[in-house]
């Protein structure tokens, strides 16, 4: 693998949690980090906890137009790592009850972020002969969620575009993994634990530890793990066309 302070790594989604995240992660390893998403003042403030050289895309992953904008953009930069994180949570409904638009847009972004962003970015480094691509799925995706039917199609549909998108480029040079967190501590989680403590009438303290009850661990994944699991990924050379589980143990599979 080339010096990673030579190598630029292109974020989706970095304007906060895990992209914010994998942002600061990859950059305190010595990559220069474009920190991409829809809204400019959360990715400003990612680009300022940065220490070093780092540059602002703005993107509407789902939209084809967006992304070759932002493409010729960065026509002078040489991205070597894409991390595609960019992503929605969707509706917690049961799916008799979901509007058409509601699925679509997760899989617009989930999916069809991923596809857009691939064929944008992918082209130079099949050329280059040289890249790594990590897209951010969900261990959603490997096991039942009740009531988040599009989500966890579009975290499995992510799990499959990776496997077989690494066994296209793989003689290339390019290597193609996806990263699968579990519950990550973070403003999602909290709002699940604030409703889950309202439903059953008990403490918000009470209802982390009996989620977090479920891992082997006993606990969340912290937004800082994640990050550091994207470095590690990046490390690991002959990692190709893999699922990374980061659950904490919450999914053994």
């Amino acid at each position: 693998m080339p010096d990673q302070a030579a190598r630029t790594a292109l974020v989706t989604g970095a304007g906060n949690g895990l992209g914010r995240a994998i942002a600061i992660a990859l950059s305190q390893a010595g990559y220069r980090v474009i920190v991409a998403g829809r809204r400019e003042g959360p990715l400003r403030d990612t680009a300022a906890l940065i220490a070093g050289n780092s540059r602002v895309g703005i993107v509407d992953v789902a939209d084809a137009d967006s992304v070759s904008t932002l493409r010729a953009e960065l026509s002078d930069e040489v991205i070597s790592v894409l991390v595609n994180n960019a992503g929605v949570a969707g509706p917690v409904k049961p799916l008799v009850e979901i509007e058409l638009d509601e699925w679509e847009e997760v899989f617009a972004v989930n999916v069809r972020g991923i596809f857009l962003m691939c064929r944008a970015f992918l082209p130079p480094m099949i050329a280059r002969g040289q890249g790594d691509v990590i897209n951010l799925a969900s261990v959603s995706g490997k096991r039942p969620l009740a009531m988040r039917t599009p989500y966890t199609a579009s975290k499995m549909a992510v799990i499959g575009l990776t496997t077989t998108l690494g066994a296209e480029v793989g003689t290339s040079g390019v290597r193609v993994n996806s990263l699968s967190p579990g519950p990550v501590r973070g403003e999602r989680m909290a709002r699940n634990f604030r409703l889950e403590s309202q439903r059953l009438g008990i403490s918000e303290q009470q209802a982390e530890e009996a989620f977090a009850g479920r891992a082997a661990l006993g606990r969340l994944v912290e937004e800082s793990e994640v990050g550091d699991a994207v470095v590690a990924m990046l490390h690991m050379t002959g990692l190709h066309c893999a699922d990374i589980d980061l659950s904490a143990g919450m999914v053994a599979r």
